[in-house]
């Protein structure tokens, strides 16, 4: 049996686990606007730990804990959805123009399904999903950790939507945890695009260093640092708490 006919068998026989989670709600869907606007300017640097040795704490970064989801382009959302269906937003994110959805699809591996996994918008030129590295071992699939938009030769999957499904043949990736800024906020951190960082995340029980952040720039990002929800666990932190530029 090939890949899509195995997932595609997969589909029918999860269909009924589709039906029963039907009211179940997502955690934190993308992260959620509100948090984020705090004025941040305003939080006390912490007490820099004595193993940081003479590196400076530039910050604060406020944290964005990001759940699975999926970016769809108009082709699949009309596959999925129907002809001509328009995405509906219930919710703003905390980057300028990025919202979550009402609509929800069915991400299928190969051993093993996720229902209920929120569209983010708008809609993009090629199709993405991002999972983390625990949703993607119950579905059967290995993802690369990557940028977004990086998708040549990722994994594959199934969507399934109320209209119909999508065999996706590339497009599936763990996302690369990142630090979104504004040109002005890397002038004063002394970092520009694509740089690579480390970021310390203060905690009373679980403190933790992320290496290999990248840094991205763009006058339309806001300042956030996102971590997926296997990540965030690890350190013990939520939406809306703080993080740190470690600089050497």
């Amino acid at each position: 049996m090939d890949l899509t006919a195995q997932m595609l068998k997969r589909v029918v026989e999860e269909l009924r686990v589709h039906e029963a989670l039907k009211g179940t709600a997502d955690r934190e869907e993308a992260c959620e606007k509100g948090e984020s606007e705090k004025n941040w300017t305003k939080i006390d640097t912490p007490t820099k730990p004595s193993w940081l040795g003479s590196a400076t704490l530039l910050g604060p970064i406020p944290v964005g804990v990001s759940n699975r989801h999926v970016h769809l382009s108009r082709e699949h959302v009309e596959i999925l959805f129907g002809r001509d269906y328009r995405l509906r937003k219930i919710k703003d994110l905390t980057q300028p123009g990025q919202f979550a959805c009402e609509e929800t699809v069915m991400v299928v591996g190969r051993r093993g399904v996720i229902p209920k996994v929120r569209v983010l918008g708008p809609e993009r030129s090629q199709t993405q999903v991002e999972l983390s590295a625990t949703d993607a071992r119950l579905l059967g699939l290995k993802p690369p950790v990557r940028d977004s938009g990086d998708l040549a030769g990722s994994e594959t999957c199934v969507l399934v939507g109320p209209a119909g499904y999508v065999v996706l043949k590339e497009g599936v990736i763990i996302a690369k945890r990142h630090i979104h800024m504004t040109p002005q906020e890397a002038d004063s951190f002394g970092l520009k695009d694509k740089d690579i960082v480390a970021v310390y995340v203060p905690s009373p029980e679980r403190a933790v260093v992320f290496d290999d952040v990248l840094v991205r720039v763009s006058d339309k990002y806001a300042l956030d640092f996102h971590l997926d929800t296997d990540e965030a666990n690890a350190a013990g932190v939520k939406t809306g708490d703080i993080a740190y530029i470690i600089k050497q």
